[in-house]
């Protein structure tokens, strides 16, 4: 990946697919909030690392913005004064509260959906198509075992996990609707409330199957699906809008540096950095480890079951 030129904001995302800019469920709503600050940045897709949580990330200048930095990228961006479209909304309960569940219950949702409960079609599209098959399939695997894991799912409770996540869909959607009618969504004073709600119906329409059950519950609310549909032709297909000025601060440059927002000076990179680098030397290595590895188990499995067979 190219570093950002001095001057330039830069949203380091997924690849895109299916008619969106990025089709990663946590890079979309990003790309919107970005959007909707009214500054031209570069998109720069990354299909290298696909394991990475540091994905998506904003940098500019001497300035980087990771996801798996303490409550992702749009809120560092606003805790660092980079740009904020929450301040006049943030202090009001219900806006707070369906923040909460857009960014947790819902995005929550999405992911069981993509991972658990769509087949491996939509994952496979966003993540691992670039990636050989065998290697592609093990990281799947993998992340569905992870999924599994944080979402404390096994084979004993997955009927009641699944109940659970049915009533936790339905309620959040139509807390949405009925939210939009109260105009707690603002479409000509967007915040990060509609990225995500935008990002979430959008990846939902587009990326997930047609039994999706999230797509069913929300297909029942049309407004909804309408307003995040306005915002795409708005922001992502008819590219950038000149109606107001920019919310955005300038990106700081090294000559910068001693004026606002400030995050970070150029500095020691710390040991996570380090590690997020050192996987492009060694990205290619581990993979291959856990093909051989994964390999290895299917030919144990196999002999096995050939030892049960010749001792009947």
């Amino acid at each position: 990946m190219e570093e950002s030129r001095d001057g330039d904001w830069t949203l380091v995302a997924r690849k895109p697919y299916f008619g969106l800019p990025t089709a990663c469920p946590v890079c979309l709503p990003v790309y919107i909030y970005l959007k909707f600050a009214r500054c031209p940045f570069n998109l720069e897709i990354n299909s290298a690392y696909p394991d990475s949580d540091q994905i998506p990330y904003v940098e500019g200048g001497t300035y980087v913005a990771y996801n798996n930095e303490k409550g992702g990228v749009i809120q560092q961006l606003k805790q660092d004064g980079v740009v904020d479209l929450d301040s006049e909304f943030s202090s009001l309960p219900e806006w707070v509260s369906m923040k909460a569940m857009m960014s947790s219950w819902l995005a929550d949702a999405i992911t069981y959906e993509l991972w658990l409960g769509s087949g491996e079609n939509s994952a496979k599209q966003i993540y691992y198509s670039d990636l050989p098959w065998v290697i592609g399939k093990v990281l799947f695997v993998k992340q569905v075992y992870d999924v599994k894991q944080r979402f404390n799912i096994s084979k004993q409770n997955a009927e009641k996990k699944e109940e659970e996540r049915m009533a936790v869909i339905v309620s959040t959607i139509a807390s949405a609707n009925t939210m939009s009618k109260n105009k707690l969504f603002h479409p000509c004073r967007p915040t990060s409330l509609d990225a995500d709600l935008v990002g979430h119906v959008l990846f939902t329409l587009k990326a997930l199957p047609e039994d999706s059950v999230i797509r069913a519950a929300l297909l029942e609310h049309g407004n909804l699906v309408r307003y995040a549909e306005r915002h795409k032709n708005d922001f992502l297909t008819s590219g950038q809008s000149s109606a107001s000025a920019s919310n955005f601060q300038p990106p700081p440059s090294a000559a910068q540096a001693s004026s606002k927002p400030k995050r970070k000076p150029k500095r020691e990179k710390t040991e996570e950095e380090k590690s997020f680098q050192r996987k492009a030397k060694y990205f290619i290595g581990a993979q291959l480890v856990a093909v051989l590895l994964f390999l290895s188990l299917l030919g144990s499995s196999s002999k096995a079951d050939l030892d049960e067979d010749d001792e009947d």
